[in-house]
């Protein structure tokens, strides 16, 4: 049976393991939850995995971890099982505190460690928490490595370390080395935006990002900086994710207070949403395109998103020269192909901003401060700005499936109906038409089939997912 659902209204799941991390609502039994004995087992089998690691590289002797968090109410708990269960392993750690997801790839490679935790489930709710990994490049796990984290923890064949061989613990704050990285670079242009005197609303939903996305705004010479929801004590004003329909206060003080452009992240700070001078939304899937657009106009190259990013980035980049890359969904998958591609800026449409020139991890303070610097050079306000781009629409939609149906085989039947146009099979099955597209994936986490489409209006995009999912219904 089929069942058709919006794909905003997600099933609770209390614990998921996958190759990315692991996350889970707090408490419960051990198992069925995010519980302190859950946190010991995979910190551990990652501390297994980050010893063995660097062993295989010629590392002898203690290795060394780096771990941030963000804001969320849980995360003291979490932070001290997780030190405590990787100094027990015998690893060093440096405890960067509260700090944003890419604040903490990048410490990693600065502290020359052998890897990172970062705690944070990202745009999920209060009640979730979550350990992302990293390895010593400050980049999420690829699939391989993963899998081998989850088959250690499996196995739970751990060997913690006496009392003479404890790791230690370094408290370091690397959010002003972030921001230095970020004005040193050199399409960030501080110089330009102080001369716009630019008025920006922030809303940083209550976690990390009130630490950094101020002291950011003001660095680069903002004039003015409204701030909403920045005081970082986990309580979540609204749902976290960055999608317009969270962001309805921060439109109207947008609007309100005259300002140049508002900004809301997420409560890792990887993800970025614009809001336009007259309170309208930029649009999550533009704040990758406008900042490629100007990242492009200084530096002729490629770029690269995920296959259910929108076309408009791939219009932009040919527009300027360039060649543009689909990659499988996950942002691994996105900065594996940049690396191939050597694309000069790349992402997700979902308001994640890759910049390699920084580091290989998506990052919305370099976006903020890209997007300030091509709006000062534009002479346009946000709203102009944002209207010179391809208009496209998106219609995000899930179908849920009964667990007798081979879903494999359904989206094997669907690559054969439209063998006659451009597929592709990398990512689940991703179909391009002239005007318009749809891709359709199997979740790793839920017995479902997303169903993404694109297309000039959004009546279109929305009759493009009908017809998909009523192909779907009858594809068994």
């Amino acid at each position: 049976m089929y069942y058709f659902c919006d794909v905003k209204k997600t099933r609770t799941m209390a614990l998921i393991k996958s190759i990315s991390g692991i996350r889970g609502t707090i408490g419960g039994q051990a198992g069925s939850g995010l519980t302190p004995s859950d946190l010991v087992k995979f910190t551990a089998a990652y501390g297994v995995w980050a010893k063995r690691k660097a062993a295989a590289k010629g590392h002898r002797g203690k290795i060394k971890i780096v771990v941030g968090r963000d804001a969320r109410i849980s995360g003291s708990m979490v932070r001290a099982i997780v030190v405590g269960t990787a100094t027990g392993m015998g690893i060093d750690v440096t405890d960067i505190g509260l700090a944003t997801t890419p604040t903490t790839e990048m410490a990693v490679t600065a502290e020359q460690a052998q890897g990172g935790l970062i705690l944070t489930a990202s745009h999920n709710p209060g009640q979730w928490n979550a350990l992302k990994l990293l390895d010593s490049d400050g980049e999420f796990l690829n699939d391989a490595e993963g899998k081998t984290v989850l088959a250690i923890a499996a196995e739970e064949a751990f060997s913690f370390a006496g009392a003479d061989d404890l790791g230690s613990v370094t408290e370091k704050d690397y959010t002003q080395y972030h921001i230095d990285k970020i004005l040193a670079l050199p399409l960030v242009d501080a110089s330009a935006i102080k001369a716009e005197k630019f008025k920006v609303t922030v809303d940083c939903v209550n976690s990390v990002g009130g630490l950094v996305v101020p002291r950011l705004l003001q660095a680069l010479g903002v004039d003015q900086v409204v701030e909403l929801y920045c005081t970082p004590d986990g309580k979540f004003p609204h749902n976290p994710e960055p999608l317009p329909e969270h962001l309805a206060a921060i439109s109207e003080l947008t609007r309100q207070q005259g300002a140049h452009a508002g900004f809301a992240v997420d409560p890792d700070v990887d993800r970025l949403a614009i809001i336009n001078e007259d309170g309208s939304m930029f649009g999550e899937e533009y704040t990758l395109v406008a900042i490629a657009d100007y990242v492009l106009s200084r530096a002729a190259g490629n770029t690269v998103s995920n296959l259910s990013s929108s076309r408009a980035l791939r219009d932009v980049t040919q527009a300027k020269g360039g060649e543009y890359f689909a990659a499988a969904v996950g942002e691994v998958n996105v900065v594996a192909a940049m690396k191939r591609l050597h694309a000069v800026v790349g992402g997700e449409g979902n308001g994640g901003v890759i910049y390699p020139p920084l580091h290989y991890g998506r990052d919305a303070l370099v976006g903020i401060a890209l997007f300030l610097t091509w709006l000062a050079k534009s002479g346009k306000t946000c709203s102009q700005l944002r209207a010179q781009y391809p208009a496209y629409y998106m219609s995000k939609n899930k179908i849920e499936l009964g667990k007798d149906i081979d879903v494999d085989a359904v989206l094997l039947r669907m690559k054969r109906r439209y063998a006659g146009e451009q597929v592709t099979d990398i990512d689940g099955v991703k179909i391009d038409f002239a005007d318009e597209w749809a891709h359709l994936r199997k979740s790793n986490t839920e017995p479902v089939i997303r169903i993404y489409t694109e297309s000039k209006t959004a009546k279109r995009a929305d009759s493009l997912a009908k017809k998909i999912m009523e192909e779907i219904s009858t594809a068994h």
